[in-house]
């Protein structure tokens, strides 16, 4: 892999439309299913772990294979909208994660093409001021803040981490 340009591929304006407006589409359609739930609600609510879910699964082939056994208090129709949420939900979540991950990904590598194409920039810069045209002085001036000082040559500001 090159060290420079390390991700060529660049989006195009239609691209980036249709992307947004999917996301927009997406949000609108899901929006009013949301609920927000408060830090006490989510580990009130959120304590289904693995175990449990294993269990509601058994239960849920239970239910399937022999009908006759299930509990008469138990609205099973709401149970099976539920499991199917749940299992829909649980997809979209995969899905959207990969995404994420590829979309992170792509940033990376488009912030570290961005950062060395921009210290090669401020190497120009470096030497154009030696030449005395105008503009440079200050370019140097502006850019020089980014670097800290040290005896030796200086050292550029390690690029931060992504964030969302």
């Amino acid at each position: 892999m090159s060290i420079e340009n390390l991700n060529a591929v660049h989006y195009t304006a239609e691209e980036k439309n249709t992307s947004i407006s999917s996301l927009t589409t997406l949000e609108n359609t899901l929006n009013s299913k949301f609920k927000n739930l408060s830090p006490e609600e989510r580990v009130r609510f959120g304590s289904v772990h693995e175990q449990n879910k294993l269990f509601v699964n058994k239960v849920k082939d239970f239910r399937h294979s022999q009908a006759g056994l299930s509990s008469p208090d138990v609205d099973w129709a709401a149970f099976q909208e539920d499991v199917a949420s749940r299992e829909y939900l649980q997809s979209m979540i995969a899905r959207l994660e990969s995404l994420t991950q590829s979309l992170k990904n792509n940033k990376i590598l488009h912030d570290y093409d961005c950062y060395h194409m921009a210290l090669t920039d401020y190497d120009y810069t470096k030497y154009k001021v030696n030449t005395k045209q105008a503009g440079y002085e200050v370019k140097i001036k502006e850019l020089s803040q980014f670097f800290t000082r040290s005896k030796s040559a200086p050292t550029p500001i390690k690029p931060e981490e992504p964030t969302e």
